[in-house]
């Protein structure tokens, strides 16, 4: 078995410094870990890719979707994607899970805690704030869908979760 890298370690030392509990696969640069949000319960993956510096946070929940409703999801994705300058939505049609994906390129092997935590952030908020949107369109009923506008749904900021005072989460 191989030792953890320089870089999933440095991943380790920034999710400690923040009190995130984080669990590596043993032989992988990766860990797992789960953040309570406002709406979902997350479940991050991070992956070191030491080879080219590289860190991606994964941020999914399960979402199970019967075919109907698959296209309007995509599009609400796309659409949400659009609007996004880091990181991006994707959907695993296999798995049945809504995932959100940030990807850094780091100039040292030592990775910068800030910029892991702020990706870590930015995978839970994101995540959190696409799934009540996507609830919404599988809430709908089916024979409604063609009448369902996924753009305007964006703009729904009541589905938004509020605020933190000064607290840092």
């Amino acid at each position: 078995m191989r030792p953890p890298s320089i870089q999933i370690q440095s991943v380790e030392l920034a999710f400690g410094a923040h009190d995130w509990h984080c669990q590596r696969i043993e032989g992988q640069n990766v860990i797992r870990s789960v953040f309570r949000a406002y709406h979902v319960s997350a479940e991050l993956t991070a992956q070191a890719f030491p080879e080219l510096n590289a860190l991606s946070i994964v941020a999914e929940i399960p979402m199970p979707i019967k075919a109907p409703y698959i296209p309007p999801v995509l599009e609400l994705l796309n659409r949400a994607n659009k609007q996004l300058n880091l990181g991006g939505f994707e959907f695993d049609l296999d798995r049945h899970r809504l995932v959100f994906r940030i990807t850094n390129l780091f100039e040292r092997e030592k990775y910068d805690a800030d910029i892991v935590a702020s990706m870590v952030h930015c995978a839970v908020a994101e995540i959190d704030r696409i799934a009540p949107i996507a609830r919404v369109v599988l809430d709908t009923p089916e024979d409604e869908l063609d009448d369902l506008d996924p753009a305007a749904l964006l703009d729904h900021d009541d589905l938004l979760p509020p605020l933190p005072d000064d607290e840092v989460y």
